[in-house]
């Protein structure tokens, strides 16, 4: 059994996806089948694939966001059957309100606490992703690096127990990409979340997760995985990382059945 393996074996299990199929109409393919997985806790997992084979509508439905055709999805032993503020999301795009500030936005996740209780949360939050200076400032005042961690921050400030990533880092360019990246292996080393990853970019995945899950095809389907059994931060330019990079890629390219 190899260290990552023992250590997956050692934490319980948070999110168990069941025979999760999905389709959007009656007389439509179906987007998702059959698909089955779990998640410890505390660990990162990272969903790879080509376009169109489902990964996000599977981040949708982890969310809570869509439902499943047929199949479960649970966390800690409960069914998802709608957003769960033991669920964080953190979408391509920041989505922030532009007419409130960055403090204010981050209010939006917090409904039913006092004021109070509220503002030592945001703040806490803020000084997290390196943000405590510029809770008075509007998104527009923000580069996309500072507003995709105001993002995360919003996704992070409720305490999820899970935090699912649809590609963050894509819109970005190589230098802030790398940047937030490391910045949110320091968030979930300090913290006790798990994180579920979608993403196109395999260094971003081998950097990252803990397991590549490789969907493929249409309707898309789990193919395989595959473990990165590497210690935090990860040398991208190492002998068995490019190995890892070389092998995930030929999984990707293999032709559907």
């Amino acid at each position: 059994m190899s260290t990552l393996e023992a250590r997956r074996a050692a934490k319980e299990s948070l999110l168990q996806v069941d025979g999760v199929t999905k389709g959007f109409a009656a007389d439509a393919p179906l987007a998702l089948a059959e698909t089955s997985f779990t998640v410890a806790a505390h660990e990162i997992v990272a969903l790879v694939g080509t376009s169109g084979c489902g990964k996000s509508t599977l981040l949708r439905m982890i969310a809570g966001l869509d439902a499943p055709s047929a199949g479960e999805i649970r966390l800690g032993g409960h069914r998802v059957a709608g957003p769960d503020p033991e669920i964080g999301m953190v979408f391509q795009e920041p989505r922030l309100m532009p007419w409130l500030t960055v403090r204010e936005n981050l209010r939006l996740a917090l409904p039913g606490q006092g004021r109070q209780a509220q503002d030592e949360r945001i703040a806490a939050t803020l000084r997290q992703v390196g943000l405590a200076d510029f809770g008075e400032a509007l998104p527009r005042a923000l580069s996309g690096g500072m507003a995709q961690r105001v993002a995360i921050a919003r996704a992070l400030v409720r305490s999820p127990r899970l935090l699912l990533l649809d590609e963050p880092f894509s819109a970005l360019d190589s230098f802030t990409r790398a940047k937030l990246q490391r910045h949110l292996l320091e968030l979930w080393q300090e913290a006790n979340f798990t994180m579920v990853l979608v993403t196109h970019d395999l260094e971003e995945a081998l950097a990252l997760a803990d397991r590549g899950l490789i969907l493929r095809g249409q309707p898309g389907r789990l193919y395989g995985q595959l473990p990165v059994d590497l210690p935090h931060p990860r040398r991208r330019s190492s002998p068995v990382f490019q190995e890892l990079k070389e092998e995930l890629a030929r999984a990707l390219d293999l032709e559907a059945d």
